[in-house]
């Protein structure tokens, strides 16, 4: 089965500054995966190669089977990072025209277009011109606009850039119902929550460079899990432990409370059972697993740190 999105050693230079260097990955058919990468990373420009907007200078990009986006245009839909809209045109009818553009017949997108709209919360303003809408309400008709002709693969730069923490709950809703349709869903981010909630796979660039491509749980475990642990005596029980490779008091900042950073594969029960045989008694015991601010901080360093927003 031919894979939606496929990269095969794509690089795109300006001169002597390559944007992106020989980067290649493959998104599987009904995957929702995030393109994770600093500001800068060169995730728009490969967003663009993808799409056709702009020719990689060497290797090769397939979309849903086909050597070049616009021979399967009608099946793409594309949220580009510069938002903008027809200012005078209504909400359902800019949605209903974007539908139409890409051959859905006209009755069929305008019911199209205010069923979507009732559905995202915005039945209200289906009549109300572009220009009178919140950003936050303008961003989301776009989005709309994007998906109501029923794209096999939807591509999204920085959907929730902008948006308020309730529109970002509906954005990250229109990705889940994408994906229970069987859509293929690749949106780029810099905001790792988003991430984390929605995405099976992720997909890391710094620097023009891909540094990482899998799933999730692959991201996850990059990093060592911790055991966040109070009690008396405890520190000095766990210490002498091979499966704990470093101790610090607590992230979070809880008095009494320290962490201690697992070997690779190590089992957190084993310190669970130590304690236990020691015979002391535990007020906090918490495994910590990575999360994928973390895992992202790892793979990209100080670019992350500069960023990264959680």
């Amino acid at each position: 089965m031919t894979a939606p999105i496929e990269l095969i050693n794509v690089t795109k230079s300006y001169g002597d500054f390559n944007a992106v260097n020989d980067v290649s990955f493959t998104v599987p058919e009904g995957t929702v995966c995030g393109f994770l990468g600093p500001n800068g990373a060169g995730k728009t420009t490969c967003i663009r190669m993808m799409l056709d907007i702009l020719r990689p200078t060497s290797g090769t990009i397939s979309i849903l089977g086909a050597p070049r986006a616009l021979d399967v245009r009608g099946r793409i839909g594309y949220l580009p990072e510069e938002k903008g809209l027809y200012k005078k045109m209504t909400a359902a009818s800019i949605i209903a025209y974007f539908a139409t553009l890409k051959g859905m017949p006209s009755a069929l997108a305008k019911k199209t277009a205010r069923e979507l709209l009732e559905r995202y919360g915005l039945g209200a303003f289906q009549d109300h011109k572009c220009e009178a809408l919140s950003k936050g309400m303008a961003q989301k008709v776009q989005v709309l606009a994007s998906i109501a002709h029923e794209p096999d693969l939807v591509i999204l730069d920085e959907p929730f850039s902008g948006l308020d923490p309730v529109n970002q709950g509906v954005m990250e809703e229109v990705i889940r119902d994408l994906r229970a349709k069987g859509r293929t869903v690749l949106f780029s981010t810099h905001v790792m929550s988003h991430a984390e909630r929605i995405c099976e796979r992720i997909v890391v660039i710094s620097a023009g460079s891909l540094v990482f491509d899998g799933d999730v749980h692959e991201a996850r475990a990059l990093l060592p899990r911790r055991v966040r642990v109070r009690g008396s005596n405890i520190d000095e029980v766990l210490g002498q432990l091979a499966e704990v490779v470093n101790s610090a008091p607590s992230a979070d900042g809880r008095e009494g409370v320290t962490e201690h950073t697992l070997r690779e594969g190590a089992d957190p029960q084993l310190l669970l059972k130590a304690a236990f045989d020691s015979g002391i008694a535990l007020e906090v015991f918490e495994v910590v697993d990575p999360n994928l601010h973390e895992v992202f901080v790892h793979l990209v360093g100080e670019e992350a740190r500069e960023a990264a927003i959680r």
